[in-house]
């Protein structure tokens, strides 16, 4: 699903313009940003929970020369769903 199918999505089962959706989405994704800088680490119940882990130093290869180099230390974000979404995704048929 793109951005603006989720758009389109949420402005039809809230019953509201795609232009208030698009607002509420932005401002989630906003929230979720400043959230993640400040606390590192954003819990949405049912959903799991996003937060920010440090990613060393190591050593890495480019795929096209084969030459080693050096990848910086770095922080990622990290998903770990809920247990309520693990049982609806396996119970997909």
């Amino acid at each position: 699903m793109t951005k603006a199918e989720l758009i389109s999505q949420v402005a039809k089962e809230s019953e509201i313009t795609k232009v208030q959706a698009q607002k509420a989405l932005e401002s989630v994704i906003s929230n979720v940003v400043k959230t993640l800088k400040k606390d590192g680490r954003f819990p949405i119940f049912g959903l799991g929970v996003f937060q920010v882990v440090k990613r060393p130093k190591r050593k890495g290869r480019n795929p096209r020369s084969g030459e080693t180099l050096v990848i910086k230390a770095h922080k990622a974000v990290k998903f770990k769903p809920a247990k309520v979404l693990k049982e609806a995704v396996n119970s997909l048929k």
